[in-house]
């Protein structure tokens, strides 16, 4: 695949598509960052390179309406801020207001176009709503990892149709990282699965079994694995449809030598909402009443031991309810333990990434990845249909 700096962009107007889909509090003020500071290497080149820039992204699900409190207003005037200059805000790319401002940017100028998922064509990847965006430029970049597991308009279709499109730095980095866990040698190899969901993480568990060495899995996912061990789980999450894959994960890793870690013990409650009532129960002693929503002390135990040699960790999906702070405690410890490890450590994004945070742990993880499902999809074994259409260009 061909990146930004592989072309000539002197002089031309480039678009970027970034993934700006950052939190924002009740009243629009963003609250984390990171995803926008993530994107500044591959803008700042743009700036330095003499180009026009244009910036786009989407922000939550606004269903092809405009909703205001998804603007990306809060954004241009972060960028501003961290660019050190003025980000010029197009509403409407297609209304004469909207042409004269982009027609009116300088070298070196940058606008940000409204919320890409304003437009019903954004999502549906629509070929008529990437050729009025394709009238704005001369060389397409994509930079939106986060957003590249999507047949999305401004990511696949646009991209399908640009004369040049080529990867940001931001997305280099996510797939140099994705790619060095999957092909580094160095042992053992420890995958960290946790979440709600069996059924979000099915082809990555099976996946995973033919490049780890041990795989732990937590989070509520876990008692639809003791159950089909025939163990009673109370309250606790339980995927009843997909017992028997879980059986069938397990007897796989046994075939496959993978040493397979469930929680021994956990944080146990009648609801999410009572945090005094909570006892830690050993995981054959789950009463009918209480339900499991982080992984207990003889867990963490457990888990810090199997990590504590492994030269490579993935970890994607928290060990409990770590948006609680009586359930919490499991997700933060694992991610210290990870934190302090002398090894690869590449964490998915979305509650992970947000996990992490939390902890304080950022700053101690080699990478953490800005997509939750574009990277779930590549621990899955899976292509990226973005990346795709931009090896093919290339």
């Amino acid at each position: 695949m061909k990146f930004i700096n592989d072309v000539d962009i002197e002089g031309k107007t480039v678009f970027i598509r970034c993934d700006f889909n950052v939190p924002l509090d009740e009243n629009s003020n963003i609250t984390d960052d990171s995803r926008i500071k993530a994107a500044l290497p591959t803008i700042q080149y743009a700036i330095d390179n003499k180009s026009k820039v244009i910036l786009a992204s989407h922000l939550g699900r606004p269903e092809g309406k405009r909703v205001e409190k998804l603007s990306l207003k809060p954004i241009a005037k972060r960028l501003t801020t961290l660019l050190g200059k003025e980000v010029v805000f197009v509403e409407d790319f297609e209304s004469r207001e909207g042409k004269e401002k982009l027609d009116g940017l300088g070298v070196g100028d940058v606008a940000l176009l409204e919320n890409l998922r304003f437009w019903e064509g954004e999502e549906k990847d629509s070929e008529e709503f990437a050729r009025k965006l394709l009238e704005l430029f001369d060389v397409y970049v994509n930079d939106a990892f986060g957003v590249c597991h999507r047949k999305h308009a401004s990511v696949h279709k646009l991209a399908e149709l640009a004369d040049v499109a080529v990867g940001g730095f931001l997305l280099k980095k996510e797939l140099d990282y994705f790619n060095r866990i999957f092909t580094i040698d160095e042992k053992p190899f420890v995958a960290v699965i946790g979440g709600s969901k069996v059924s979000g993480k099915l082809d990555c568990l099976i996946n995973l079994l033919n490049i780890a060495d041990k795989l732990i899995i937590g989070g509520a996912q876990a008692f639809t694995f003791l159950k089909a061990l025939g163990y009673k789980t109370g309250k606790s999450l339980v995927e009843d449809e997909l017992v028997g894959e879980a059986e069938r994960i397990m007897d796989e890793a046994r075939d496959k030598g993978v040493k397979f870690y469930l929680p021994v013990d956990f944080v146990c409650s009648t609801s999410i909402k009572d945090e005094t009532g909570y006892s830690v129960v050993p995981y054959q002693e789950i009463p009918d009443d209480l339900m499991g929503l982080d992984i207990g002390p003889a867990s963490i135990e457990l888990f810090g031991e199997v990590l504590r040699d492994a030269k490579v960790v993935v970890w994607n999906g928290p060990m409990g309810v770590f948006e609680v702070k009586a359930f919490a405690n499991g997700t933060n410890r694992i991610a210290e333990i990870i934190g302090s490890l002398n090894a690869l450590t590449v964490v998915g994004g979305g509650d992970t990434a947000d996990a992490v945070s939390r902890a304080g742990q950022s700053a101690n993880m080699s990478y953490i990845s800005t997509g939750g499902g574009a990277s779930l999809r590549l621990l899955e074994g899976k292509k990226l249909p973005a990346v795709e259409v931009l090896e093919s260009k290339s």
